[in-house]
């Protein structure tokens, strides 16, 4: 009897501490909050140079992987056509590989007139090492070529370093520089990827346990319509001196009919919070 006892009350007081939560989130009012792109770029080149064409603008939306800016490359391109024609040919090999044939029929002549004693000792080892050293100069000729073909990947590489791609999906904030300047390190582009976006508000500390990552909420923007979005990130530590916790949701944007930097009110659809 006193075990059931025991489970009843345990039960009671999970069920009670449930009903708290829920009362507590309840009770939460709307909260203001801010629409902010999920992540912000600036997009700067590997290498330093003169920039040739920059083929976005402001407010231009822009894919992973696509074109930015092109520096002036005159000199990699030239690399590459030099990399390209010392890879392509295989003149050493051939010849190489001709002497080495050579070489071995020698050889073999040399072998059987010396089983035959009609050549001396020192003929058939000239000839053995000449077929030794034939050999060797087409592995020599093989790894020249490989070391080519190395050297026009690099080359390539090199001339890729000079096209300034888009590392997100998003639009172009700012343009930085200008065709005809010289750029290190700097940043030329500004992007700003907008689907999703992210809601930031700050949540006072009596609602810390009530909202947890994966909660849907309501975001009305200050410019029209409500918009459902999902809790992904709570702070841990709470800001002792205002008594409040942040509290990140994530909003689709597919159509990226929202801009970032929207003022908005939040309402965390409570619900969600006993499931």
């Amino acid at each position: 009897m006193q075990i059931y006892t025991f489970i009843y009350r345990l039960l009671m007081s999970v069920g009670m501490a449930a009903l708290a939560t829920q009362t507590l989130a309840a009770e939460l009012p709307e909260l203001d909050c801010l629409v902010e792109p999920h992540m912000v770029v600036e997009v700067s080149s590997p290498v330093s140079g003169v920039i040739q064409a920059i083929h976005v603008d402001r407010s231009d939306v822009v894919q992973q992987g696509q074109t930015l800016v092109e520096l002036e490359s005159a000199v990699e391109q030239a690399s590459v056509e030099l990399a390209r024609a010392r890879a392509t040919m295989d003149d050493e090999i051939k010849s190489s590989a001709t002497n080495f044939a050579f070489n071995k029929r020698k050889y073999k002549r040399i072998k059987q007139l010396y089983e035959k004693k009609a050549v001396p000792f020192h003929q058939k080892d000239e000839a053995q090492t000449d077929l030794r050293l034939a050999q060797l100069k087409v592995r020599q000729a093989k790894r020249n070529k490989k070391i080519a073909e190395l050297e026009l990947k690099r080359a390539e590489e090199n001339l890729k370093r000079r096209t300034v791609k888009s590392p997100i999906t998003g639009v172009v904030v700012e343009r930085l520089k200008s065709p005809g300047e010289f750029v290190e390190a700097e940043p030329i582009v500004k992007l700003a990827q907008i689907d999703p976006l992210r809601v930031e508000v700050v949540v006072p500390v009596s609602a810390f346990g009530s909202i947890k990552p994966g909660m849907r909420a309501e975001i009305t923007p200050e410019a029209s319509g409500v918009f459902n979005g999902t809790v992904s990130i709570v702070d841990r530590v709470v800001d002792a001196a205002s008594g409040t916790f942040g509290v990140r949701v994530e909003l689709p944007n597919p159509d990226h009919r929202l801009p970032g930097g929207l003022k908005c009110r939040i309402r965390f659809l409570l619900d969600v919070a006993s499931q």
